[in-house]
C-alpha cells in the first residue's frame, strides 16, 4: 500500500531535476508570491477596526473572566490587579498573597515546590510589575516588595526541582532541602531582562540588576549590579534620595 506524505513530496519537488518537479516548484513559488493589492483607505480602516475589536475582546475577557478567575487562586483580594494577555500559569501547591495595583503578564509561570513540610508562600507587594515569560519558583518563600519591577524572561529560582546526584535524578527523586532557599526583593528593586536570582538571595532596596545577570549572593541597597555572577558595579544611592 502506497501512502502519501506531504513532507516527502515537498522534498522531492525541491530536489528533483525532473520536469514535473520543476513545474510543481515553479507553480508553488508563484502561488506563494500572490499578494492582495493594498488599497490604503480600505485596509487602514480594516486595521483600525481589527485593533479596536481585539482590544475590546481582550478587555472584556480580562475584566469578566481572567481577573476573577486568577483572584480565586489568591489568599486575599487585591485591588486594581491588571492581567495583560490572559491568565498566568500557576503550578503546584502554594499560597499567594498579592498587593494592590499589580501588573502581571499572561506568560508568567508561578510554581510551588511539591515536596517539603510547609506550603510555599509567594508575597507580592503593591505596585509591582512582572513582564512576559518570567518564572517564579517558590521553594519556601519568595517576597517581592513594593514598586518592584521584573522584566521579561527573568527567573526567581527558589528551588531547582532536581537533586545534584545524577543517580537520584534518574530515579525521579526531588531536590534536597539544602538546595532550597528564600528569595527577597526589597522595595523598588528592578530586575532587567533575563536576570536569574538563585536560592537564598536578598536584593536590597532600590538596587538595579543589569540584563542577563545571575545573582548568586546578596546585593546591598541602591547599587547597580551586573555579570555572571552579579557583582556591584557602582552605587546609585545619590539618585534615590527622597
Amino acid at each position: 500500500m502506497i501512502t502519501f506524505n506531504i513532507n516527502h513530496a515537498k522534498q522531492w519537488a525541491k530536489t528533483s531535476d525532473s520536469v514535473s518537479a520543476q513545474l510543481i516548484k515553479k507553480l508553488w513559488f508563484t502561488i506563494k508570491a500572490i499578494e492582495m493589492p493594498n488599497i490604503p483607505v480600505i485596509f487602514k480602516l480594516l486595521y483600525i477596526i481589527h485593533i479596536v475589536l481585539k482590544q475590546i475582546i481582550a478587555d472584556v475577557l480580562r475584566i469578566f473572566y481572567y481577573t476573577p478567575l486568577f483572584k480565586s487562586r489568591l489568599k486575599n483580594q487585591p485591588k486594581q490587579l491588571y492581567l495583560y494577555g490572559g491568565l498566568p500559569v500557576v503550578i503546584g501547591s502554594l499560597d499567594i498573597i498579592m498587593g494592590d495595583k499589580v501588573r502581571l503578564a499572561a506568560m508568567t509561570t508561578i510554581s510551588g515546590r511539591a515536596v517539603g513540610n510547609t506550603i510555599p508562600l509567594l508575597v507580592i507587594g503593591d505596585n509591582v510589575g512582572i513582564a512576559w515569560r518570567t518564572s517564579i519558583s517558590v521553594g519556601n518563600k519568595i517576597t517581592l516588595g513594593n514598586n518592584v519591577r521584573i522584566a521579561g524572561d527573568c527567573y526567581l529560582a527558589g528551588y531547582p526541582g532536581h537533586p545534584i546526584n545524577a543517580k537520584l535524578r534518574a530515579l525521579g527523586k526531588p531536590d534536597h532541602e539544602s538546595q532550597v532557599g528564600d528569595i527577597t526583593l526589597q522595595d523598588d528593586v528592578w530586575l532587567a531582562t533575563g536576570v536569574k536570582v538563585m536560592p537564598g538571595v536578598t536584593i536590597g532596596r532600590g538596587t538595579i540588576v543589569a540584563a542577563g545577570s545571575v545573582v548568586t549572593k546578596d546585593l546591598p541597597s541602591f547599587v547597580l549590579a551586573a555579570g555572571v555572577p552579579a557583582k556591584v558595579i557602582k552605587s546609585i544611592e545619590a539618585d534615590n534620595h527622597d
